[in-house]
């Protein structure tokens, strides 16, 4: 899967493709319905498939305070799009001048002059342009005027109701895991690199793998029965804590892991962790000493977790 980043890194073999573009954050049903209808069209027109996406999001862009926290950062989003037959995701820097862009200005740069779309998913609420004033209306006269289909996605309903990223965040700050796994089709995991963190959990006991998540927000915070991977050929079965620690002042996103009976160096792995079970929130205690206390319960809890999951 090719990755490219910016117009200005649009060459002439990047023209003709059978195209979606929007946000794809989490990379549910719906979304992967979306993606194998298209890559199904793609190869039968023998065109490439593209993703254009967009960093930061639009509304990360004009509203950074308000924006809901993402379920998938870029890597994790790449990572995820590997896998659903994309041959190109096109990512696209949202800045001063995208956001000038007017519809048809947009649709002229990038759909036609970039990469001369050749077949075009959208969906029908997808909103475009300077002051939002393209639509999938626009797109399909677009499209009957240079000569390319445009339709729109399919909804993916469970449950009677649409799979969205919004439901799925909701269900994750309820703490529904097994609910926000039907939608994405899988356990919600998060990514990145083990680094050295201040140590405090060897101290009692606890040694934990730490994973700075470099988020302006998270979708999930407290304690969770938790499997790591990228370690060895099976997940690692632990309890995590996901916060800012407060009762050690701490301030920034933090994934902390503790792996049940393993004791190896692993700073510098790039790893996954899959929240299976909330056991409870993130809170403040008045000493440390309450604090190991409870951890040792949070451990006790995920331990029988594993233990009733594997009987």
């Amino acid at each position: 899967m090719e990755l490219v980043r910016g117009l200005h890194n649009l060459r002439p073999e990047h023209r003709g493709c059978a195209a979606t573009i929007g946000s794809f954050d989490g990379i549910h049903l719906g979304h992967q319905t979306v993606l194998a209808q298209l890559a199904v069209q793609g190869r039968e027109r023998q065109l490439p498939v593209t993703l254009i996406t967009f960093e930061p999001q639009p509304r990360e862009y004009f509203m950074p305070e308000e924006a809901p926290p993402r379920l998938t950062r870029f890597r994790e989003k790449l990572e995820m799009l590997r896998h659903c037959g994309i041959d190109r995701v096109v990512c696209l820097r949202f800045n001063a001048y995208l956001a000038s862009l007017t519809a048809n200005e947009f649709i002229q740069r990038i759909m036609l002059d970039g990469l001369a779309v050749k077949y075009l998913v959208v969906g029908d609420d997808f909103r475009f342009g300077k002051g939002r004033t393209g639509d999938y209306s626009l797109l399909q006269q677009a499209g009957k005027t240079h000569g390319f289909p445009v339709v729109t996605m399919q909804t993916f309903n469970i449950g009677n109701h649409r799979v969205s990223s919004t439901r799925i965040r909701v269900a994750l700050n309820d703490g529904d895991l097994s609910g926000a796994e039907k939608l994405l089709g899988r356990p919600y995991w998060m990514s990145g690199r083990i680094a050295h963190g201040d140590k405090r959990g060897r101290t009692i006991g606890f040694p934990t793998a730490n994973i700075f998540l470099h988020r302006t927000a998270v979708p999930v915070d407290g304690v969770f029965a938790v499997e790591m991977r990228g370690i060895d050929n099976r997940p690692i079965p632990g309890v995590a804590n996901v916060g800012t620690r407060p009762t050690v002042d701490g301030s920034r996103a933090l994934l902390e892991v503790h792996l049940f009976g393993f004791d190896r160096e692993i700073y510098g792995r790039h790893v996954q962790v899959s929240f299976l079970k909330k056991l409870r929130s993130e809170r403040k205690f008045e000493s440390f000493e309450l604090l190991k206390r409870q951890i040792e319960l949070d451990a006790e809890q995920a331990r029988a977790f594993f233990a009733g999951a594997a009987a």
